[in-house]
């Protein structure tokens, strides 16, 4: 992949000011001190924890028809590479969207990396997604191409990662430096800043990013979970899941002005007619789970035991739970399948917008 020059900007959406970069295999762009260790354990002085993603894969859209063939499937605009600068190429951009079916409903979730390749006029995507579904997705994409001079293939040269800060202070507080000689994209997540950076890369994520440790996955997921930001299959399932219910507008995640896409029609009458009653919310659980664990789909009730929703994933003590907005500041519970009692708590991000 060719390399490009460094850009900093701002992330859009509610996140707050950001960074995102096109790396370069050039000298060393002196951002920050190294916060690596002169000697002994190089983790010691990490500021930042990277997470290899095997569970996201990358897909490749390409050809003159790619950037009008996706906006006529994803709920949102496509991030196109900005104005190159010092006659490098244009930087890479990143989007967040889902593509819908008919009814309106989630089938994928994905973070959107727009591309400007040196051997192409036309702009490139990279389409990063639950691997579990890649060739569902890619089968969804050419059901949809007819002639369309489009090209859809899988793109394993590059590795997912997820950056994020060792403590919540050094978020925002002290810019990312790269090591010297990676090609890779590293680029803020265009979800919420609470997420942190994405990283592509064929290297391993620690020695790209300076003053990085290897992370263990399990806080990851952990970190997603208590921010209630949805991630993959298992959150969203197929067919099931709606994407306003789901955060998408919070997420950055939907155009209520772009053109027409498949599943447009709910998501935009849902939007204007302005009443969400259930979303998606982060829930801890206060009692110690049973063995088996909570299974997907299984009723959260209140202390009278009225239904307020369903629990839809997690891990450990902490998930998501599709929830009635007005009903979750009371105590809650699931009754697992021992007949246990679980009591739970769901709470609201505070990177959501005020006034829900």
């Amino acid at each position: 992949m060719a390399a490009a020059a460094l850009l900093r900007g701002a992330a859009p959406g509610r996140g707050g000011p950001a960074w995102r970069w096109w790396l370069r295999a050039a000298p060393r762009c002196l951002l920050a001190h190294n916060f690596r260790s002169p000697g002994g354990d190089p983790t010691a002085g990490a500021t930042w924890a990277c997470f290899r993603l095997d569970g996201r894969t990358l897909l490749r859209v390409r050809g003159p028809d790619a950037a009008p063939f996706l906006l006529g499937l994803l709920t949102n605009e496509l991030p196109l590479p900005g104005p190159a600068a010092w006659g490098a190429p244009p930087p890479a951009c990143a989007g967040y969207a889902h593509f819908l079916n008919v009814q309106g409903r989630t089938l994928y979730d994905v973070i959107l990396y727009g591309l400007q390749e040196h051997s192409e006029e036309v702009s490139g995507f990279l389409l990063e997604c639950d691997s579990s579904v890649q060739g569902a997705l890619q089968k969804h994409l050419a059901l949809y191409r007819i002639r369309r001079k489009v090209t859809v293939e899988p793109h394993p040269e590059l590795r997912v990662w997820a950056v994020l800060p060792s403590s919540p202070e050094a978020c925002g507080n002290t810019p990312l430096q790269q090591s010297a000689g990676a090609a890779v994209i590293l680029i803020r997540d265009p979800r919420t800043a609470c997420m942190g950076w994405r990283l592509l890369t064929q290297d391993e994520g620690p020695a790209v990013v300076s003053g990085c440790r290897l992370g263990d996955l399990w806080d990851y997921h952990q970190h997603r979970y208590l921010q209630g930001v949805p991630e993959g299959v298992g959150d969203l399932p197929p067919g099931v899941a709606l994407p306003l219910e789901s955060n998408l507008a919070f997420m950055n995640g939907v155009s209520f002005t772009k053109g027409c896409y498949i599943g447009q029609e709910l998501t935009a009458r849902t939007h204007h007619m302005g009443v969400i009653r259930k979303r998606l919310f982060p829930v801890r659980f206060l009692d110690p789970l049973p063995a088996s664990g909570i299974t997907p789909g299984a009723t959260v009730l209140t202390a009278s035991g009225q239904t307020v929703g369903k629990f839809r994933a997690g891990q450990g003590n902490v998930g998501l739970a599709l929830l009635w907005s007005e009903k979750i500041k009371g105590p809650l519970h699931i009754r697992a399948s021992e007949g246990a009692q679980v009591a739970l708590a769901a709470s609201v991000p505070d990177w959501w917008p005020t006034g829900l």
